[in-house]
C-alpha cells in the first residue's frame, strides 16, 4: 500500500489513513478482506508477521465458508455437544454476551438466514443475481442465540438442532484487538491494524498527537487511541430477483434491514466492542440507532442513503445529511463532507 500524502475518503467500511513519520504500511487478504498494518519502518516486517499468523489462525478457526473449520464442526453438531478450543469459546462468549446487551438486535445465530437470503458463499465468488426468493418459504426471525447452552467449566457447548452461526464482523474486530496485543507484547508500541473497516490503533505516529483516518462521508477523524468500525451495505449485496439484498439482517424479522441507512460509523476503546455498536446501530436505524450510540456514550457517524437501490445498482450515499451523536468530534470547517451539525431527530425520523 503506498504512503498517501493526505487521508483520503474511502468507500464505505475501508478507512485508508496518512502515512506521517517513518511509519510503512503492509497488507495481506485474510478473513473475506484486505488486512493492512501501518507500523515504523524497522518493525514492520516483524508486525506483518506476527499479524498475518494470527489473522491466518482466527480464518481457520472460524470461517463459515471452510467446512473443516471449527466453527463449521460447530455448526454442523448442533442438536449434539461440542468442546471447543479456547479462540472458539471466546469469540461464542463475547458474541453471546452481545447479543443479551442489545437485546438480541446484535444476533450471532443468523446464518440459516443468511443461506436463505442468498449469502451461502463467500462474497468474492457470490453471484450479483440470483433467483427470486421462494415466497412459500417464510423468513424466520433471529434469537436461537439464547438457548445455546455453554458448560463453561469444561468449554462443553450445545446448541439446538438447526441453530448455525456466523461471527462475521465481531470476529474481525477482536482479531483485531488480539492483533494489537500480540504486537504491543513484542513491544511494537506504535501500530494501526485495519481488517476491512474495523481498525484499531496503539500508540500514536512520531510527531503527532492522533491517527489521521478518512471515515465514510469524507470526513478526517482524528483518532488519538482505540478503534472504529463501520457497518454499511455499499459492498456486501446482491439481488433476488428484483429485490434487493445485503448481509445486516434484522433478527427481528431475519431479513436484510430496510431503514434508509447507508452506514454506520462508531469509536470505541476496543474493535470488537466498535463493530457490535456499529452494526447495532445500523439495524436500528437512524432515530433509534443514534439513541442507542448516545445511551452507551460511543460515538457515531450514520450516513443515509441518498436513494433506494434500483435493479441491478447499489444504493448512494448521502453524507451531507449525516447524522451525528454528540461524542463525535466536530470537523474543523464546514467544507469537510459532513457538516458541524447534531442528531435532528424530526429530519431523521422521515428517512
Amino acid at each position: 500500500m503506498a504512503p498517501l500524502n493526505n487521508p483520503l475518503s474511502p468507500p464505505a467500511g475501508h478507512p485508508n489513513t496518512s502515512l506521517p513519520g517513518d511509519l510503512r504500511a503492509a497488507s495481506f487478504a485474510a478473513m473475506g478482506t484486505t488486512i493492512s498494518i501501518l507500523a515504523p519502518a524497522q518493525q514492520l516486517d516483524l508486525g506483518l508477521t506476527l499479524t498475518r499468523d494470527l489473522f491466518a489462525e482466527w480464518e481457520a478457526t472460524l470461517s463459515r465458508f471452510r467446512p473443516a473449520s471449527e466453527l463449521s464442526q460447530l455448526n454442523a453438531s448442533a442438536g449434539r455437544g461440542m468442546v471447543l478450543s479456547p479462540l472458539l469459546l471466546t469469540v461464542l462468549e463475547e458474541a453471546l454476551a452481545a447479543a443479551v446487551a442489545t437485546d438480541g438486535i446484535f444476533d450471532p445465530t443468523l446464518l440459516p438466514q443468511l443461506r436463505q437470503a442468498g449469502y451461502d458463499q463467500s462474497f468474492a465468488s457470490l453471484p450479483i443475481r440470483r433467483p427470486a426468493l421462494d415466497v412459500s418459504i417464510a423468513t424466520q426471525p433471529g434469537g436461537a442465540w439464547r438457548d445455546i447452552i455453554i458448560d463453561h467449566r469444561h468449554g462443553l457447548v450445545i446448541m439446538p438442532p438447526g441453530t448455525a452461526l456466523d461471527f462475521g464482523g465481531i470476529a474481525k474486530g477482536m482479531a483485531v484487538d488480539a492483533a494489537l496485543d500480540r504486537l504491543a507484547a513484542a513491544g511494537i508500541t506504535s501500530a494501526l491494524v485495519n481488517a476491512g473497516g474495523d481498525l484499531g490503533v496503539r500508540g500514536l505516529p512520531t510527531g503527532l498527537d492522533h491517527w489521521p483516518v478518512a471515515v465514510p462521508g469524507d470526513e478526517v477523524l482524528a483518532l488519538r487511541g482505540g478503534a472504529l468500525a463501520t457497518s454499511g451495505i455499499e459492498r456486501h449485496n446482491w439481488w433476488r430477483g428484483a429485490t434487493f439484498h445485503h448481509h445486516l439482517l434484522d433478527p427481528r424479522t431475519g431479513e436484510s434491514t430496510r431503514n434508509g441507512l447507508w452506514s454506520a460509523t462508531v469509536t470505541a476503546e476496543r474493535c470488537g466492542q466498535a463493530e457490535v455498536a456499529a452494526k447495532v446501530a445500523f439495524i436500528l436505524g437512524p432515530v433509534s440507532g443514534s439513541d442507542f450510540l448516545e445511551h452507551i456514550g460511543l460515538a457515531g457517524l450514520l450516513i443515509p442513503m441518498a436513494q433506494p437501490a434500483t435493479f441491478g445498482h447499489s444504493p448512494l450515499s448521502d453524507p451531507t445529511n449525516a447524522i451525528m451523536t454528540r461524542a463525535w468530534p466536530r470537523p474543523p470547517r464546514d467544507d469537510v463532507g459532513v457538516k458541524n451539525r447534531r442528531f435532528d431527530r424530526e429530519k431523521s425520523a422521515q428517512l
